[in-house]
């Protein structure tokens, strides 16, 4: 059995020797950015509200139509009182011509309905910016998660070996008397233990491997790398009023629903425009060419006449002026105002509610953050000192002082230690990433 493990873990310790590709943390972030679909899909929408933000949109400038009119008409008309009781004619006309609409006045209507394009542009840039920060965030955490899993691993992968020395160090010390079988048993299932422990964790770093190769969008999950940055306890000392007004200025959603709010504002001017009349100019311009075919006109003597193809023509020009204003619609404008401005009222209760939210997330994070900090000053004590108490153990232990319990509660110690160090700062990572996505500084 033992032969087996052994061939079996000869198998799988290679597979972190592969030559791989190198990944940073910035190289992963860009790689995520590029391949994200929700983020493509974010500047389509802002390229579809970046081009309706036009003049030509809100109604500035005049229309013109081009028109073209073609008529046959034949005729024949039988009038027993007329001098010439039957007549037969055929005609056929061409009407080129032109008209221009323009909107001259709608109470502001342009300028306001120019002002909201613009608006939503601003928002559709901050629909990004929002997928942006959170692609940013997920593949910060992914990559850091994948970090700790590799340390994780290669503590065990130390523990292992340690486990191996002493199982071979007992099997000597069996040979020349002075240790038990039993002592042989319990060495051999402490390395079986960290041998279980050793699969256990190589499958949880593949796996966060596939988790962060997820997040960057790759089609490929079992692609492996080799990070580059490390899990490393760096002090960031911040201060909450800075923070907070960060918070204020730069938070993306915070900033959206402000632009929603103005979205509103202007909706409710554009609805206070339909009081106001309108004032339309049309210009027409048509030329009316037109021809007789044939034109058979039969007297009362009974003489038939021919008067042949005649051309005719007709020059027309029209210009005017409309003003319209509803004079009865039962209330129907007033209605739209008050909804328009109830609008406008949850728009700025949203907002309220929003920055208290935000408010209480930030402290809360800050809090979180500084009690992780001293986290992982306590746990990089904790860490030192079960490295040290693991080299004495192991001295005491060839040494025969102790057994192979004893050697064993210390080993433990130190796995426990290492792996609360590493949950700490990854701990603290999390809620670092958290804190500068909460005042916007997650930006591509």
């Amino acid at each position: 059995m033992k032969k087996n493990l052994l061939l079996l873990l000869a198998g799988l310790l290679p597979i972190l020797g592969y030559s791989q590709e190198m990944l940073s943390l910035q190289a992963a972030i860009e790689i995520g950015l590029k391949n994200n679909y929700q983020i493509q899909i974010a500047e389509r929408e802002l390229d579809i509200a970046r081009t309706n933000d036009d003049w030509s949109i809100a109604g500035r400038y005049p229309l013109v139509n081009g028109t073209l009119n073609i008529n046959n008409n034949y005729n024949s008309n039988n009038n027993p009182a007329s001098f010439f009781p039957q007549i037969q004619s055929l005609s056929s006309s061409v009407v080129p011509g032109a008209e221009v609409s323009w909107l001259l006045y709608n109470g502001s209507q342009v300028r306001l309905t120019k002002q909201q394009l613009e608006e939503l542009a601003r928002q559709g840039q901050g629909n990004v910016q929002i997928v942006i920060e959170n692609t940013i965030q997920r593949i910060i955490l992914a990559y850091y998660q994948a970090l700790v899993q590799e340390e994780q691993l290669q503590v065990r992968d130390e523990v292992l070996n340690l486990s191996r020395d002493r199982l071979n160090y007992t099997k000597v010390r069996q040979e020349f008397g002075q240790a038990a079988s039993f002592d042989v048993l319990q060495s051999q299932d402490a390395y079986l233990n960290d041998s279980t422990s050793w699969l256990i964790q190589q499958n949880t770093y593949d796996n966060a491997l596939r988790d962060l190769n997820l997040a960057m969008g790759e089609d490929v999950l079992s692609r492996r790398y080799t990070l580059t940055d490390r899990l490393e306890f760096v002090v960031q000392n911040y201060a909450l009023e800075d923070l907070q007004k960060q918070m204020l200025d730069n938070n993306r959603m915070l900033q959206n629903m402000i632009i929603g709010r103005e979205i509103a504002r202007i909706g409710t001017r554009l609805e206070e425009t339909r009081m106001r009349p309108t004032v339309n100019m049309r210009l027409a311009v048509s030329d009316n060419i037109g021809y007789n075919v044939f034109a058979n006109a039969i007297s009362v003597a009974g003489d038939e006449r021919n008067f042949g193809g005649i051309r005719t023509n007709a020059f027309n020009i029209f210009a005017g002026f409309t003003v319209s204003y509803p004079l009865l619609d039962w209330g129907i404008r007033r209605r739209g105002i008050q909804t328009a401005k109830l609008r406008e009222i949850t728009a700025q209760l949203g907002i309220e509610d929003q920055k208290r939210n935000l408010n209480t997330q930030l402290e809360n994070t800050f809090a979180t953050y500084n009690n992780q900090k001293q986290l992982v000053e306590v746990t990089n004590q904790l860490v030192q000192n079960a490295q040290r108490s693991l080299t004495i153990a192991g001295d005491r232990f060839e040494s025969g002082l102790i057994n192979v319990f004893d050697y064993r509660v210390v080993q433990l110690s130190y796995i426990n230690a290492t792996q609360a160090r590493l949950n700490a700062i990854f701990n603290l990572k999390n809620t670092e990433t958290e804190l500068i996505r909460l005042v916007g500084g997650l930006v591509r």
